[in-house]
């Protein structure tokens, strides 16, 4: 696929890096900080669309200073699976979670037997730390063990509540290989909205706040609110709380693994002062530059401290842009860039996603690959960087892409096929230049399938990456073929 991408070609410069030998000294283990931004579509970075109505800067300098993948994807199209896929390595459809997302209320969703990223590079000496939007489920402790939690809608304030907020919350980060955790609990417009500090509330919980859903973009559901929490306050306060974290770090001789999952540029929209007006494509904008911002102030930081020559930084987004044609028609931005469809969709929108990685001395600057990679490749890529041995129940969806980032890239593809999952629970595989689609329509908020439309998708992304063409009645061996494919993945 072709893309415009304004940094020179693939380098020819190989740069080599032994994963295979024991490294006895952690000092000369890289640093790992993830940023994964939410809702962060493919066409928002003006490195990578240079029709974007915004500018970003720091993204942009990663990009420069280390690598883009073009063709990186999400595993789902909306937030827990692809965060559960992320730390486990594992298809979210393979958990309790077949379709849509959790609640701010819903237990634990990764299994306490499954191995995450953070347990396995603890195990290389690595302290750990979660900070931001979880979204992974919580074991919240009950005022009365014989009811309920919650009678009501869960995703609205309960009718009755039952939740004791001052006890200790398990089945989180710390529950799952982190040493260290700053976190609320869910998406920013889902209740309840609470600081955990380390599976404790940080202050008293006895409020509640009304829902807002006007107007674009300001959307919030009505539920119990900490005191001192104030919605748009919540991205400056977990980029302080992530900065503290470096530099305390920064007098360590342990390496370290930062996972900041950012609560922006998800709904509600709500931008700082000093970034209202500052882009070309409204609310939804200027917060997409104070997300760039958030990502140069952990830049800086890594600098200040002097963390920055052994430190891989990791940009990212956990699925498409919620940026819909009447947004585009408004503003002339392409959020999601040439991708059909947008954030919850089974189309490129969906889960077509930005990846920058930055490792000084390691990538050479300015490399694009077009390798196909997911997010839950991360499992495989650090259990390689740190000689871990992977029975075959971890990351059973993971395939190293370490190579790639030291300059050897491979001639044959990583992996050969992904999987694709929308918000509805529609199925997709993409395998060499075909995608193959096991429904009608989007799958999700874009687009009913109509009766007359053919039973599946096919698009060949090679010559037609928008998926304007579909392709499924001329080609039933092809549909077959792939068809087989996607059901013997899902099936394993």
């Amino acid at each position: 696929m072709k893309t415009n991408v304004f940094l020179a070609g693939i380098s020819t410069v190989p740069i080599i890096f032994s994963t295979g030998s024991k490294i006895e000294n952690l000092a000369d283990r890289p640093n790992i900080v993830i940023i994964l931004a939410d809702d962060l579509g493919y066409g928002d970075l003006s490195c990578l669309n240079s029709a974007s109505r915004i500018k970003t800067p720091f993204m942009d300098q990663i990009a420069r200073q280390g690598m883009v993948f073009t063709s990186a994807h999400s595993p789902s199209a909306v937030s827990s699976p692809t965060r559960y896929g992320i730390l486990t390595g594992e298809y979210c459809f393979r958990s309790p979670l077949k379709s849509g997302v959790l609640t701010g209320y819903s237990p634990r969703l990764i299994d306490a037997k499954k191995t995450t990223i953070a347990e396995m590079i603890r195990l290389a000496g690595y302290q750990t730390a979660c900070i931001g939007k979880w979204h992974l489920g919580l074991d919240w402790a009950r005022k009365d063990s014989s009811l309920p939690m919650i009678i009501g809608d869960p995703w609205n304030r309960p009718n009755t509540r039952n939740i004791d907020y001052s006890a200790a919350v398990g089945g989180g980060p710390d529950a799952n290989g982190f040493d260290y955790s700053y976190i609320i609990p869910s998406s920013l417009d889902i209740t309840p909205y609470i600081y955990l500090r380390n599976g404790k509330s940080i202050a008293k919980v006895a409020d509640t706040i009304s829902g807002r859903d006007n107007p674009r973009g300001i959307f919030y559901r009505s539920g119990d609110i900490q005191e001192g929490f104030k919605l748009e306050t919540v991205l400056e306060t977990l980029t302080s709380e992530a900065i503290g974290y470096l530099k305390q770090q920064s007098a360590s001789k342990s390496p370290f693994l930062l996972y900041f999952p950012l609560t922006a540029p998800h709904e509600p929209w709500l931008p700082s002062d000093p970034y209202k007006g500052k882009s070309g494509a409204g609310t939804y904008g200027d917060f997409v530059n104070q997300v760039d911002d958030c990502v140069g102030r952990v830049l800086a930081t890594l600098e200040e401290q002097h963390l920055d020559k052994n430190t891989i930084v990791i940009v990212t987004s956990d699925n498409g842009s919620n940026w819909t044609p009447e947004d585009i028609k408004i503003w002339n931005h392409k959020g999601n860039w040439i991708f059909r469809g947008q954030k919850s969709d089974i189309w490129e929108g969906g889960h077509h996603i930005p990846l920058l990685v930055r490792w000084p001395g390691k990538i050479s600057e300015g490399r694009v690959s077009d390798q196909l990679v997911c997010l839950t490749d991360f499992f495989a890529t650090f259990a390689e960087l740190t000689n871990y041995k992977r029975n075959q129940d971890e990351g059973p969806d993971s395939f190293s892409f370490l190579s790639v980032l030291t300059g050897k890239e491979p001639a044959s593809p990583l992996r050969t096929s992904i999987i694709h999952h929308s918000i509805s629970g529609m199925f997709a595989i993409t395998s060499g230049n075909w995608k193959f689609i096991d429904g009608k329509g989007s799958g999700g908020w874009s687009e009913k399938g109509r009766p007359e439309d053919p039973a599946g998708q096919l698009y060949n992304m090679k010559s037609d990456p928008s998926e304007k063409n579909n392709l499924f009645d001329q080609n039933p061996d092809i549909v077959r073929d792939l068809k087989n494919q996607l059901n013997d993945i899902k099936n394993r």
